[in-house]
């Protein structure tokens, strides 16, 4: 671990934790919903609300000011009115409270000289007492594995992920979508206007945690780009940094600055700092949980080859060109696996070969798993997608059982030789077949295998994990290996 890490300790794995503007009022956004979802989530430490005019909130002993504490806490989080915050610090700075997290917002994200004036003060404080402060105007840290979740999905899964994020309800978005996926979060932050610590400062945390395998970044500005640059390009040599830059159109910058108070900066700056860093740029919420669920869930593959198994000569023509946009290639099979697929192909509506139309595959795990074999000893194929479907009257399919199970058994007895991703078309305007395809693309994701709803975002999130391989072996070539 990075000595500059055990500097975090208090916000991830804090033992206690003071709510600075817990109220006994009506139930809202603020100190009072955090102290609560805290208690939901079953966080393990002490809870201290903070409310001079209150003996207890939500069934825990109030204290009125933060000197009256039985002990110093490890994280105070910070809700009351802006312009009360300052003497917060102050009192945070006498006493020795270094980790602080400010979720008041009314700072320089409102565009006027008095929010501008509150921040600077905030930082002047933090930075003369030597405070570590996430925000102001954020929802902070989130950490399952320490019971660390008033937000986002609750009580969370901990996993690969690590998450920096700008934006509270992206941040949030992101670990509820990722744990529905069986993607679990080692830690995520959400530091909104970056007063004190900036991206840069959680980027370079997130480097250091060893559990942290994928790191996902949302960001709107950065007050030093050349700093987050350098950062940047260090860390994607040692794990995949996919990044999500908000603000790439005139009328989204201009929506940042009354979200964070930011500058976006010029794009084409942002498509230089991407071809230098190696981040893998992506430009919407989907597009974000696709590839770190690639990311997380599949290994690296060795080349750009995509074996497509499936069913419907429409779906091969339109699914090859699909593949061949995102500069994938979709290749010619070896001899020996096209001498074998004949055998089992029926003569009549299959076409043996890249992509494969076979039915069978939908019904026959068996038949399917044998296929997977075969692609797997395949020199020619580097990543493989499969297609399943959901039975439905317009196939004119007797009752069968679920081969899901069965699948999802041969994959686990293969191991993880070459990246495997599932498509489960549902899209449409039926809930039902939305519902039932939402169910069986998580069942394989929790399972270990990503699956998309569309071959169209398997086939993007596969080409980020290929470039993003690809530019990093050029990278460790050029320069060596990282260094532990």
């Amino acid at each position: 671990m990075r000595e500059k890490n055990r500097d975090f300790v208090g916000f991830f794995c804090p033992q206690s934790i003071a709510i600075v503007g817990a109220s006994t009022g009506e139930y809202r956004f603020g100190g009072t919903s955090f102290l609560r979802k805290l208690q939901e989530c079953g966080f393990p430490g002490r809870l201290y609300p903070v409310n001079p005019k209150a003996r207890e909130v939500s069934g825990v002993k109030a204290y009125p000011d933060l000197p009256s504490l039985p002990e110093v806490p490890d994280l105070a989080m910070v809700s009351v009115p802006a312009r009360y915050v300052p003497s917060v610090l102050e009192q945070c700075a006498a006493m020795g409270l270094t980790h602080v997290h400010i979720l008041t917002s009314g700072f320089k994200e409102l565009g006027t000289e008095k929010g501008v004036a509150l921040e600077r003060e905030v930082e002047r404080i933090s930075r003369e007492a030597g405070l570590l402060v996430m925000g102001p105007n954020c929802m902070g840290p989130y950490c399952p594995g320490s019971g660390l979740t008033p937000w986002g999905a609750i009580p969370g899964m901990n996993g690969p992920l690590g998450v920096v994020s700008q934006s509270g309800v992206l941040t949030q978005r992101l670990t509820e979508y990722a744990a529905s996926l069986g993607v679990g979060v080692h830690k995520a932050v959400s530091f909104g206007n970056g007063a004190v610590l900036d991206a840069t400062d959680f980027l370079d945390f997130m480097a250091g945690e060893e559990e942290v395998r994928v790191i996902v970044m949302y960001l709107e500005s950065a007050s030093d780009v050349r700093r987050l640059l350098d950062t940047a390009g260090k860390v994607s040599r040692e794990k995949p940094v996919i990044f999500w830059k908000g603000g790439q159109t005139d009328v989204g910058a201009a929506t940042a600055a009354s979200h964070t108070g930011s500058i976006c900066g010029d794009q084409v700056l942002w498509e230089g700092f991407y071809r230098q860093t190696g981040v893998v740029p992506v430009r919407s919420l989907t597009e974000c949980v696709d590839t770190m669920t690639a990311f997380c869930l599949l290994p690296r593959p060795g080349g750009k080859g995509v074996f497509l198994i499936g069913g419907g000569g429409g779906n091969s023509v339109v699914s090859s060109d699909t593949c061949i946009r995102e500069g994938l290639d979709v290749p010619r099979l070896s001899g020996s696996t096209m001498g074998r697929l004949r055998q089992s192909t029926p003569q009549a509506g299959s076409i043996p070969g890249n992509p494969l139309d076979m039915a069978r595959v939908f019904q026959d795990a068996t038949c399917l798993n044998e296929i997977l074999d075969l692609a797997h000893e395949d020199p020619h194929v580097s990543m493989i997608v499969v297609d399943r479907f959901i039975p439905r009257k317009a196939y004119h399919l007797k009752d069968l059982p679920d081969s899901t199970p069965a699948v999802i058994e041969g994959m686990r007895a293969r191991g993880a030789k070459k990246p495997t991703a599932f498509t489960v078309d549902s899209d449409g305007g039926d809930p039902e077949l939305a519902r039932e395809g939402a169910l069986l693309r998580s069942r394989f994701s929790k399972a270990g295998f990503p699956a998309y709803p569309s071959l169209a975002r398997a086939a993007r999130a596969l080409a980020h994990l290929y470039r993003y391989t690809a530019w990093r072996e050029k990278e460790v070539t050029r320069t060596g290996p990282p260094k532990a």
